[in-house]
């Protein structure tokens, strides 16, 4: 809520370029291709805490399902569901928390070549808190909040963007994309009254994913 309303306006405002493929003019020439398949990777991440907490990359794993559909040359939208772990590490090795979600992200696809493609997926995501799991603490008795207080905002809502290359091999896609992906919505209460004004979380991850195109 604090400091963050321009990221909400750009969630909101990303949701027209998701339908971005189905606005512009169709190519009767274009032989659009619908693909779906299963992606699996390595996350890294943290929280932006405010007031600040000296943290490192807590190292995880995300896998799910992906849907493709290009409509236009060049152009398409990709929808997704993800289980994915997040979470933060504290500087030192004190004390680490994951958290796992169940993810959506709808996302344009936006990719340059033929059989090797460059691609850039862009949109936003919403997601649900499903476990959180503290790893570590080496100090059962501190009183820091985020120590000792669970998760408040269990939905949570965000910007992703990826970069990959894709290799099509008949009707088969193997991809690899390194992707990131910040949170808008807080996972702590930040009421005036409350510790934390921020608490958002920022995630790095690569991916490995196979696709079979569904039609001719």
């Amino acid at each position: 809520m604090k400091n963050l309303h321009w990221a909400k306006i750009a969630v909101l405002s990303l949701f027209s370029v998701l339908f971005l493929p189905f606005t512009i003019g169709q190519n009767n020439n274009f032989r659009k291709e619908t693909y779906v398949g299963l992606s699996g990777g390595a996350t890294g991440s943290m929280v932006y805490f405010k007031p600040i907490v000296e943290q490192s990359y807590l190292l995880a794993y995300q896998g799910g399902f992906v849907f493709r559909y290009i409509s236009e040359k060049h152009l398409g939208v990709q929808a997704e569901l993800n289980y994915i772990q997040r979470g933060w590490s504290e500087s030192g090795k004190t004390f680490s928390k994951r958290l796992d979600y169940i993810e959506l992200p709808f996302l344009t696809h936006i990719y340059f070549g033929k059989n090797a493609r460059f691609f850039l997926n862009l949109g936003p995501e919403i997601g649900y808190l499903i476990n959180e799991t503290i790893l570590q603490n080496s100090n059962p008795g501190s009183t820091a909040e985020q120590h000792i207080r669970a998760i408040q905002n269990k939905f949570k809502y965000g910007l992703t963007a990826g970069l990959g290359f894709s290799f099509h091999i008949k009707r088969q896609v193997l991809q690899l994309e390194a992707r990131g992906n910040f949170s808008a919505s807080d996972i702590y209460s930040n009421d005036r009254r409350d510790y934390f004004d921020n608490s958002n979380l920022i995630t790095a991850s690569a991916t490995l994913s196979w696709l079979i195109r569904v039609n001719k």
